[in-house]
C-alpha cells in the first residue's frame, strides 16, 4: 500500500483533464502538460462541489514495484496540476567578485570569471528573471525548471572557502576554516 498513492489529488476549477488511451493531458491557465499512464494503473475521476474534481490513482491488480509506481505517478500528476495552475520557480543566488547574470533576448548571459561569458538559451516553456544577483527560473513543468537550476548552478558550484558560487536561495554552504599560521615552536 503506498501512502502517497492512495491520496486522492483535488482539481480545481478552470484546469481540464483529458484521459485517453495510456495519456493523460492536463490544460490550465498557464499551459498544458502530459504524462504517459503505465498499463498497469487506472484513474478514476469524481466530480466535488465547486466545480472541483478528485482524481485517484488506483493500481490494476498486484504488480512488481506497484506502490512505487503508483506513488510516484501521483505525485507527478499532481505537481502537473499545480503546474498549470500556479507555476515553480527556483531562485539561484550568485555570490563572488565579478560574478554577473544578465538577459539578452531569451538568453541568460553569465560572466563567471572565465575567459568566455555562458549563454543559457531558455526553452520555450521555461522563463528567466534577473533581478541584480538573483536568477528566478520559472515554467509550469517542474522537472524541467528544476533541471535546468541544477545546470545553471553546476557552471559554478559555492565554493566551501569564501562561499563564491552559484547557490540556490534556501542553500546552506558550510564554510570552512582555511590555512591557518603555523605556529612557531
Amino acid at each position: 500500500m503506498s501512502k502517497v498513492g492512495k491520496q486522492p489529488i483535488i482539481i480545481p476549477a478552470g484546469v481540464q483533464l483529458i484521459i485517453g488511451d495510456n495519456q493523460l493531458k492536463i490544460k490550465g491557465p498557464k499551459g498544458e502538460l502530459s504524462q504517459s499512464i503505465p498499463n498497469q494503473i487506472k484513474l478514476e475521476l469524481k466530480d466535488l462541489a465547486d466545480k472541483q474534481k478528485e482524481l485517484t490513482v488506483i493500481p490494476k491488480g498486484e504488480i512488481k514495484n506497484g506502490s512505487a509506481l503508483w506513488g510516484s505517478l501521483r505525485a507527478l500528476i499532481f505537481n502537473m496540476v499545480k503546474g498549470v495552475t500556479e507555476g515553480f520557480e527556483r531562485k539561484l543566488e550568485i555570490e563572488g567578485v565579478g560574478y554577473r547574470a544578465s538577459l539578452q533576448d531569451n538568453k541568460l548571459v553569465l560572466n563567471l570569471g572565465l575567459s568566455h561569458p555562458i549563454e543559457i538559451e531558455a526553452p520555450p516553456e521555461i522563463e528567466f528573471k534577473v533581478d541584480r544577483n538573483i536568477i528566478t527560473v520559472s515554467g509550469i513543468d517542474k522537472q524541467s525548471v528544476g533541471q535546468l537550476a541544477a545546470r545553471i548552478r553546476a557552471f559554478r558550484k559555492p565554493e566551501p572557502y569564501k562561499g563564491k558560487g552559484i547557490r540556490y536561495a534556501d542553500e546552506i554552504v558550510r564554510r570552512k576554516a582555511g590555512k591557518k599560521a603555523a605556529s612557531a615552536e
